[in-house]
């Protein structure tokens, strides 16, 4: 297969276009920097301002687009410049692809555009399931509106799937990387009550359903990214910090961490989703690894 992947070159598109490589599948990025060909992997400049371009040749004839591009929401403040750049970041290049499927002559089988499990906004100790409706918070607002924008590129032709993602867990990089620092100097714990429900998925797993979901076609509409039990909070810092060896009673108050981050703290650290993988374990999919420890374990042996 020929698959198209713009944000191909950040924390989770370089070990997926590895796995898709060492699967013999053919992969191009579709860049802002551009650059020369390269061996495996061709990058294809692009500028995702909400119309199409040259690059827009790559997906008449690919078999799959996967969307990654995206501005990050952590760890910083959200200034009104930064929610409209993480509005832009999403919504712009969603709606970019969705310009080039629909101008192609030969669309994609397949168009895959990540979201987020703040779709749901906080649910408290709520199941939240692909059925259940989106939140109305700055997250979930950003997450339903790329999620309506990537909807338009349905058609007989071309499926489309909204993988919405939990907290990936990777031993370097990602949503990981802060909390370890504070872990090896002592000062890991709970976030605030400690009793908002963090959804996670070993990296591994996440790109397995990736490759899962273009593998079957029954996948299709809204799907969660995450391992099959969410924990809370505080059940996540004590598991961390067994797995490296270090206390994790030091709590981050909720207080303090509303004056460091603002509007950020209550929308990605002191609420959270108790989402599940629903449809994935209905239509067959197998995790790797099931429970935070058996995760955890591996990452850090």
């Amino acid at each position: 297969m020929k698959i198209v992947i713009a944000g191909g070159t950040g924390f989770l598109g370089r070990p997926l276009t590895d796995a898709l490589v060492s699967d013999g599948h053919t992969v191009v990025h579709l860049s802002r920097q551009g650059g020369a060909p390269g061996h495996p992997v061709r990058r294809v400049g692009w500028n995702p301002d909400g119309s199409t371009g040259p690059w827009a040749s790559e997906i008449d004839g690919a078999d799959v687009i996967i969307n990654l591009a995206s501005e990050s929401i952590g760890p910083r403040r959200w200034s009104p410049a930064r929610k409209r750049r993480i509005v832009d970041s999403r919504v712009l290049s969603t709606r970019s692809l969705v310009a080039g499927v629909g101008a192609a002559a030969a669309p994609p089988a397949l168009f895959l555009s990540s979201s987020g499990v703040g779709y749901y906004g906080p649910l408290d100790d709520r199941i939240a399931t692909e059925e259940t409706p989106a939140g109305h918070d700055f997250l979930a607002t950003v997450c339903a509106t790329s999620e309506d924008e990537a909807t338009r590129a349905a058609s007989a032709r071309t499926r489309v799937v909204c993988a919405r993602g939990g907290l990936i867990l990777a031993r370097h990089g990602g949503a990981l990387a802060p909390m370890l620092l504070a872990f090896r100097f002592g000062v890991g714990g709970p976030v605030g009550s400690g009793r908002q429900y963090w959804p996670w998925i070993h990296l591994q797993d996440w790109i397995d359903m990736i490759r899962f979901t273009i593998a079957t076609p029954a996948v299709v509409g809204p799907l969660n990214v995450t391992g099959p039990e969410p924990v809370t909070n505080k059940e996540f810092a004590k598991a961390l910090g067994r797995a490296i060896h270090r206390p994790a009673f030091m709590p981050a108050p909720a207080f303090a961490l509303r004056l460091l981050f603002g509007e950020l703290a209550d929308g990605l650290l002191l609420s959270g989703q108790r989402a599940v993988p629903a449809k994935a374990q209905r239509l067959g999919f197998k995790f790797k690894f099931e429970t935070l420890h058996a995760a955890l374990a591996n990452l850090f042996p």
